[in-house]
């Protein structure tokens, strides 16, 4: 990973399995770049995600795929870090960027949908520590405190939310054609 060299650096990460990866993962790139003035958007492609069954592509296949649909925006880089960081988890990847580029500011992209498992996931309560959670909407998924663990819990200056239209694409629904 190259370092940039800028003083107030603002790295986006939006990570997951790409399996495969769609447009929906480029407009939300797109929309991040714009709205939260990134300086550079990391697609941090991983083996497999611990909270789901295993993928359908091989790893060098969606890594192949990510870069393809990515080849023309200069802002957004495809990256493989489970082999560098010895895992596959969000805490660990934040970890792993901020130590390289410490002074960054980080931003972690999801979806809305990912909100429901959120408090699962490995650390979850010190992933604000690392990085803003930028949440997009999804189809599907309103927002209401009441329904997410997570949002009973973390701080709301540790969420942004991102109001854009809602890409009706996913990766699960890909597959099933």
């Amino acid at each position: 990973m190259r370092k940039l060299s800028k003083k107030n650096i603002k790295i986006g990460i939006l990570g997951g399995t790409f399996d495969p990866p769609h447009i929906g993962h480029l407009y939300i790139s797109k929309i991040a770049i714009k709205k939260l003035e990134l300086n550079k958007l990391i697609w941090a492609i991983t083996k497999k995600n611990p909270l789901k069954k295993g993928p359908y592509f091989k790893i060098k296949t969606r890594i192949k795929l990510s870069k393809k649909i990515t080849n023309k925006e200069k802002k957004i880089f495809v990256h493989y870090f489970d082999d560098k960081i010895k895992s596959t988890n969000t805490f660990n990847l934040l970890n792993y960027i901020k130590r390289k580029q410490k002074k960054a500011k980080l931003y972690f992209l999801i979806g809305a949908d990912n909100l429901i498992k959120f408090h699962k996931w490995k650390n979850w309560k010190k992933i604000p520590k690392l990085a803003k959670i930028v949440v997009f909407p999804r189809d599907n998924h309103l927002i209401r405190k009441n329904k997410y663990i997570v949002l009973k819990r973390l701080k709301k200056k540790d969420l942004i939310y991102i109001n854009s239209k809602k890409v009706n694409i996913s990766s699960s629904l890909i597959r099933k054609f």
